[in-house]
């Protein structure tokens, strides 16, 4: 199996999915790349298919770093409105550059590393935004960034959706205040799910963008591939005898007021995928577990037994993807990393814990979360960024490698690479959910993307960098000085 690094290239024209954002995908049928490759390793693979409940066909291709541009796809649509990466958004309502919100920024004195804040008043992410999800698209023409994020508004404040921004250089980014309603879009890009079994009626938080090609999905392009975590309006129960110091919920909310909806309480989450040939229109692949989930939680006494959250995927070789989860092990009173392994990016198989809190006094005693996994371009070795908690909450970001990405983590320091600014900074009280970004070209570049909580609990993404060799310290970003 050859994947497709989203980090590199895409094809230019996709066309649009033609189906509801909510809708399941009943029998999903044939993909076939548009772009020529050359001599292309395609490893097929006969996987089970928990859409059809048959032994179907799948084989996922290497995008091509010269992807081909024909929109002749067939079905007689206008190529305008095929999605484009790296064309700019056309949305029927003007798109907003986070610029012109620079009234709600802090100063510029404390707003150190802020590129992205809360949408308007009246936008769907008005609210609380997060778990950013970015990817870098190249072109001959030019780079295009896409962001997936989280979002919620005032009127709706416990329910989180999916939002697309875009921008050309990774710092300043276009959005949108309502839902998408083109391939041209930005804003909105995906709701709760609708039906009543569902894993995700609740709320939704983007974990991982991949781009690759199956003969499940009929297109003449690659897909886009998203997993995410879904929220039911399940509660977990559990014995709580007081000896957590944590303030233990799912989803996690930052923002405090006086209806701060779901404060102290666990509502079940679990991975969920959803496709899309825009990066815009999505449709739910449903999975094996009875709520259409990737899979479920571990039984009782397992670590994993509460909550599945931040599904992240790498790809390591033919056949072999890894899906990075988090969820709180009981036993230990900790937060915890495990990992999952599949041949399809659909059926998976647990295969345990990998990582859990760090030593006493350490910056990530009392756990480790959100973890953003990535096979660096120098060496192969696995890199991870993850949201470290502290003995009085506080949250910071740490790294750690691995030789295989399975076994072996280390942790680069006993401190955080990033941590929380200091007196008034925008994210003073807390970073958290990263997203590791690293760069061509010959000098060893890395970006690492973040959810920042300030005052009162606002939250607002954050960049840092980091040049030269090894990836021990970040710096926010200040300025084009980068």
């Amino acid at each position: 199996m050859e994947v497709a690094v989203p980090a590199t290239s895409i094809p230019k024209a996709f066309n649009v999915l033609a189906i509801s954002i909510v809708q399941r995908v009943a029998n999903p049928t044939a993909l076939i790349p548009i772009w020529p490759t050359t001599n292309p390793s395609v490893h097929t693979l006969y996987a089970s298919n928990p859409i059809s409940r048959n032994n179907t066909l799948l084989s996922l291709t290497r995008c091509s770093t010269r992807p081909d541009t024909n929109t002749n796809n067939g079905r007689g649509q206008d190529s305008s409105t095929g999605s484009n990466p790296t064309s700019k958004p056309q949305n029927s309502s003007t798109p907003v550059s986070n610029n012109s919100l620079s009234s709600s920024f802090p100063s510029p004195s404390l707003s150190k590393g802020l590129v992205f804040d809360l949408g308007s008043i009246d936008s769907w992410d008005s609210k609380e935004i997060g778990s950013p999800v970015v990817k870098r698209f190249l072109s001959d023409e030019e780079e295009r960034w896409f962001m997936w994020y989280h979002g919620n508004s005032s009127k709706h404040p416990e329910v989180d959706s999916i939002g697309l921004a875009v921008s050309n250089n990774g710092i300043h980014w276009e959005r949108g205040v309502e839902p998408v309603r083109s391939s041209g879009d930005v804003g909105m890009v995906m709701k709760c799910g609708q039906d009543w079994w569902a894993f995700d009626t609740m709320s939704i938080r983007p974990s991982d963008v991949v781009i690759m090609s199956s003969s499940k999905f009929k297109a003449l392009s690659a897909v886009y591939w998203l997993y995410y975590s879904g929220f039911s309006s399940e509660k977990v129960d559990f014995v709580d005898d007081d000896s957590l110091e944590l303030n233990l919920e799912n989803p996690e909310r930052f923002c405090i007021d006086n209806n701060n909806y779901g404060s102290g309480k666990i509502f079940k989450s679990l991975p969920g995928l959803a496709i899309s040939q825009d990066g815009r229109n999505w449709a739910r692949i449903e999975g094996d577990h009875h709520s259409g989930a990737l899979f479920d939680v571990g039984a009782e006494k397992e670590w994993d037994s509460l909550f599945i959250a931040s599904p992240k995927v790498v790809f390591h070789g033919n056949g072999d993807l890894r899906m990075y989860y988090h969820s709180f092990d009981m036993e230990k009173g900790q937060f915890a990393i495990g990992i999952a392994r599949s041949r399809d990016g659909i059926k998976w198989v647990k295969l345990g814990k990998i990582m859990g809190g760090g030593k006493v006094g350490s910056f990530d005693e009392c756990g480790v979360m959100n973890a953003s996994v990535v096979r660096s371009k120098k060496g192969g070795k696995y890199v991870m960024a993850y949201e470290g908690i502290a003995a009085d909450g506080k949250r910071s970001i740490g790294l750690a490698v691995s030789p295989d990405g399975l076994k072996d983590w280390r942790r680069f320091q006993d401190e955080g690479v990033l941590k929380p600014s200091e007196k008034d900074g925008w994210d003073n009280k807390g970073i958290g959910s990263p997203c590791l970004v690293q760069m061509d070209g010959d000098v060893d570049e890395w970006r690492l993307y973040y959810r920042g909580i300030g005052n009162e609990g606002r939250t607002g993404i954050g960049m840092a960098f980091c040049l030269g060799n090894g990836i021990s310290s970040f710096r926010r970003w200040t300025g084009f000085k980068l």
